[in-house]
């Protein structure tokens, strides 16, 4: 006896997750992309505050997971040709 399965096949999450920030504005993707600076830049600053070497590792381990997320989120929403797009702009500067 064979079973077969009454729910048509749907996409993964992630596979939404990604078509949905795919389909994102050039603008959008430019902008969480560049929210990722910021992030960096926190990530390591927080290294000179005066606080535990515990709360520093907390510290570091959430804004370097902040700037990864907004880096490859930014790159999902830009996609190829966007990456290329910027890429080219910063060739010109």
């Amino acid at each position: 006896m064979t079973t077969t399965s009454t729910t048509p096949d749907r996409p993964t999450l992630l596979a939404r997750v990604k078509q949905w920030l795919a389909s994102l504005s050039f603008r959008t993707g430019v902008i969480v992309l560049a929210c990722c600076v910021p992030f960096y830049l926190l990530s390591f600053a927080q290294m000179l505050l005066p606080i535990s070497a515990q709360a520093k590792t907390v510290l570091w381990v959430i804004l370097f997971g902040l700037a990864k997320a907004t880096q490859y989120g930014g790159l999902t929403i830009l996609g190829v040709d966007g990456y290329r797009r910027v890429k080219a702009w910063f060739g010109r500067k």
